[in-house]
């Protein structure tokens, strides 16, 4: 038995659906070819720069389940891509303010000009139930992120080039409130390249409560608790 779909049990129109399996497919059929040497400084822009390398479906309907179970309304997304996993965090938020009113954005970062070109391609095609909460931010984050945040973030997901993701953070902790949510995939089989990322929110004191949970190549589930 398949796992089932939340996005089916929220009504997303069909065509919607039918474009994320289709990326998906594609994003698996570039992975199956991809060696670890791929992903190995200075090669890894080069080699990345026409991937999906898109977070695995389940772990996207993860997503879409944690962001509607907090109310989440703002989501920053570090390394959109082609802009899949944007496409769920898109959904989430407004499913959310259709329940309960209100404005969302979902801030997406692509370092890569034509990536982001085909990801707003395919967010068009979505219609504006998920373009329309789109704020995608082209270069680098560490500039791109430095202003213009809502005042509170209530998720953010790192799915990007390692040594990004402590910096990220940082730059996005300021805008958490309690209960914020920090997401970061392949942290079982990237656990070395995250060291500082893991040290830093597993350390006395973080704010942060973590558990690694047995997805895919691990997806570390971070929830902000301020003393």
């Amino acid at each position: 038995m398949s796992a089932p779909n939340p996005l089916l049990s929220d009504n997303v129109p069909s065509n919607i659906l039918s474009l994320l399996d289709r990326l998906h497919e594609e994003s698996l059929n570039q992975e199956s070819i991809i060696t670890r040497a791929d992903y190995a400084a200075p090669v890894i822009h080069s080699n990345m720069k026409d991937k999906f390398i898109a977070l695995e479906q389940d772990k996207c309907h993860f997503m879409y389940q944690i962001i509607k179970s907090i109310g989440g309304k703002n989501i920053v997304e570090a390394g959109t891509s082609y802009g899949v996993s944007t496409i769920y965090l898109a959904l989430a938020v407004a499913a959310n303010i259709k329940a309960t009113g209100g404005a969302g954005i979902v801030i997406g970062t692509e370092h890569e000009v034509e990536k982001a070109a085909k990801a707003k391609e395919y967010w068009a095609e979505c219609g504006d139930v998920v373009s329309g909460v789109i704020d995608l931010r082209v270069g680098d984050l560490r500039e791109t992120l430095k202003e213009a945040l809502p005042d509170t973030i209530d998720l953010l997901l790192l799915d990007i080039w390692t040594p990004m993701a402590l910096p990220t953070l940082k730059l996005v902790q300021p805008n958490f409130r309690a209960g914020s949510v920090v997401i970061a995939d392949n942290t079982i089989a990237s656990a070395a390249e995250y060291k500082e990322l893991l040290d830093y929110i597993r350390a006395p004191g973080s704010g942060f409560t973590s558990l690694t949970l047995p997805y895919n190549k691990g997806l570390e589930m971070c929830v902000y608790s301020p003393q």
